[in-house]
């Protein structure tokens, strides 16, 4: 069992990427797929969450804090510089409310779960980016619905029902954030609890590959019919992951972070955290039903983006100069 885990880890790039054109494949070949999946895409949305959560370190936010210029970098590049990039790129479709709230809604959040891999692939301190986290999880919680409001306009803001919307950020991202929390809590205590974590975070691959090719599947008939629509943010999407990228080693070089600290940077940078808003966006109500779509559109060019950045990252971010050795500051 565990060399099975450790190939699904090993392997999660292409099985992402397989699960997404068997969904696309089996949603386009039988439309009606669609809407009988769909129901499944909320719960198992929530699974996902909840693993997630469970692999943030919660107790690790005192440590993160100490890091200072790693998580000045991280911070700065997420919260400053890439909002400036969302902006730019989403003045291109500031004439369609639905797609403008779409591509704000997945720029401005930094992933939290799947960045942590790719990184590490790309000899990325992926320990440093996993201890910040929690914090890049509560700040961008914190900070999205005034960016929301100073980027998109409060008309376009107060048309958004917010209702569901703070129902399913209370089901699908406070529910599984409590649970995972006092799933942790309960592990430091007792071993079946600390086993059944285990268990959960080695299933974490099955269940994204699971959440990848539901969601596809139930959202790829809508996606092609609305093709017109959704071919006008594919190209700032393809164009955010390679300037993002750039800002994020910008920003982790003038904090002169050590090589696996600016690679870290730089796929935090570049990834967004489209599997945690997308709750988020089916919450919208029917005038914004575009706006699911557009969230997994950044999905599917994001992920051919990561496999990229993978292979040129660790070519383009090495050692040429010798800055401070890593450390843990006070």
């Amino acid at each position: 069992m565990r060399d099975i885990v450790a190939g699904a880890e090993r392997h999660q790039i292409v099985l992402y990427l397989a699960a997404i054109t068997v969904g696309a494949t089996a949603g386009l070949i039988v439309p009606a797929l669609g809407a009988a999946v769909e129901p499944a895409a909320t719960p198992i949305l929530g699974v996902l969450l909840y693993v997630t959560f469970l692999g943030v370190p919660f107790r690790s936010l005192a440590r993160a804090a100490r890091d200072l210029r790693f998580l000045i970098a991280v911070l700065g590049v997420n919260f400053v510089a890439v909002p400036l990039l969302a902006f730019a790129l989403s003045r291109f479709v500031a004439g369609d409310p639905v797609l403008l709230v779409g591509v704000l809604l997945v720029l401005l959040t930094p992933c939290v779960d799947y960045v942590i891999v790719f990184a590490g692939l790309a000899g990325g301190a992926r320990e440093r980016l996993l201890a910040a986290t929690p914090l890049l999880m509560l700040v961008q919680l914190l900070l999205l619905p005034g960016y929301l409001w100073l980027m998109a306009g409060g008309d376009t803001v107060a048309a958004i029902d917010p209702a569901p919307f703070a129902q399913a950020f209370v089901l699908l991202i406070v529910v599984p954030l409590m649970l995972a929390a006092l799933t942790q809590a309960l592990a430091r205590r007792h071993p079946r609890a600390a086993e059944f974590s285990a268990g959960a975070l080695a299933a974490m691959v099955p269940i994204m590959v699971i959440t990848l090719a539901v969601v596809v599947a139930s959202q790829i008939a809508a996606v092609s019919g609305a093709l017109g629509s959704l071919l006008a943010v594919m190209p700032l999407f393809a164009v955010f992951a390679p300037v993002a990228a750039l800002l994020g080693a910008a920003g982790a070089r003038l904090a002169r972070l050590d090589v696996p600290g600016r690679r870290a940077v730089v796929f935090s940078a570049a990834t967004r955290n489209s599997l945690v808003v997308l709750p988020l966006a089916l919450a919208l109500p029917a005038s914004f039903a575009l706006v699911p779509l557009v969230v997994v559109t950044q999905t599917l060019v994001e992920l051919v983006a990561m496999v990229l950045m993978v292979a040129v990252v660790p070519r383009a971010v090495r050692q040429r100069e010798n800055p401070p050795p890593y450390q843990i500051e006070a």
